[in-house]
């Protein structure tokens, strides 16, 4: 069984009128922030159930709005609601006191603070990306863990977080938000090397594709990818292999060199992109020509072998545009025997 229902979200002054759910013990809300709004009454459309509960929660009368998407919210087995998703920026009269716990206005900025649906998160980076009219899919376990986002019935990816020792919180967050918020997540990094007759190894790098989210048509390690909630290291060094570069590596064939935690803050495409990884970094030794390997267009634009201690320099002097970490290229070079002089610090 289906409910349908709205949930609005106030602007003023740069601030969301918010909705702290305090009141019902059985409320599926209980204790989480949320916008305005709830379930239709018989024959009524979208608008008709937004207009009214607006005003019956707030006292408020919208005079400007506008309908931002679909959220398909799936709670367990026993909860599947469809709600119709809005912003306001016009209204008028007094407010009253609401019988579904406490509103307040707060600071957009400060909103993604609050204790929120881990998918709110989501709709909220939609949002302020003023992305057309969308459809989100959001599962929850009866622990209100998020188990699967989908944009416009495209899965997105999803990551356990880490506290600092590398356990999982039991927080599960959607890429773009754990990207917004600087949290801490796990990536594998696969290097793949070829003996040569100068430094002793090549290295394989990848040039990273036009359309990627951050660094785009920089080179970069051979092959990685974040570790997707639920996945272990190395099932994720294997995936990103077949994926990016069409190899079919076993277990067996990566060899482990160590863990490092990297950070970052950059601007991308006008937004704050906050990095925080505890990478798990892997070798591939096995024989392969470029000529048989099958890049991933939208992640993969070209790769090329390059001479590790040429590969080094153009790092350390920053004469190869490239996001390859300096500490953990030195890594590389220590592992596999080569001698190298100390960086100075982050490539980035």
């Amino acid at each position: 069984m289906y409910k349908l229902s709205t949930l609005c979200y106030i602007e003023k002054e740069n601030q969301y009128l918010m909705l702290h759910r305090t009141v019902k013990k059985n409320d599926v809300n209980k204790d989480k922030w949320i916008g305005v709004g709830g379930h239709f009454e018989a024959q009524e459309s979208p608008e008709e159930c937004l207009l009214r509960e607006v005003w019956e929660e707030t006292g408020y009368t919208l005079t400007s709005y506008r309908y931002r998407g679909i959220v398909t919210f799936i709670y367990g087995e026993d909860v599947t609601e469809y709600m119709s998703l809005y912003t306001a920026d016009g209204f008028t009269g007094d407010p009253i006191p609401c019988d579904e716990g406490e509103l307040e206005w707060v600071d957009k900025e400060a909103v993604l603070g609050l204790n929120l649906w881990e998918g709110d998160k989501i709709f909220f980076r939609l949002l302020d990306e003023e992305r057309e009219f969308f459809s989100l899919k959001l599962v929850y376990d009866k622990t209100d863990t998020l188990q699967y986002a989908a944009l416009d019935g495209k899965p997105l990816e999803l990551f356990d977080i880490l506290n600092p020792d590398g356990s999982k919180t039991g927080i599960v967050k959607e890429r773009g938000v754990a990207h917004r918020e600087g949290s801490l997540h796990g990536t594998s990094h696969i290097w793949l090397v070829r003996e040569n007759e100068k430094s002793g190894y090549d290295v394989l790098l990848q040039k990273r594709s036009a359309v990627k989210d951050s660094y785009a048509g920089y080179y970069d390690i051979s092959s990685a990818g974040h570790v997707a909630a639920g996945d272990d290291y190395l099932e994720s060094a294997l995936r990103e292999l077949k994926e990016e570069l069409g190899i079919q590596a076993a277990a067996d064939e990566l060899h482990y060199v160590g863990k490092r935690q990297a950070e970052l803050e950059e601007v991308f495409y006008g937004r704050l992109f906050k990095d925080s990884e505890l990478c798990t970094i892997y070798v591939y030794r096995e024989p392969i020509e470029i000529s048989e390997m099958q890049l991933q267009p939208e992640e993969v634009e070209e790769v090329l072998w390059m001479d590790y201690k040429e590969c080094l320099q153009g790092i350390q002097n920053r004469t190869l545009k490239h996001c390859i970490y300096v500490e953990e290229f030195e890594m590389l070079g220590e592992y596999l025997g080569i001698s190298i002089k100390s960086g100075s610090g982050s490539a980035f």
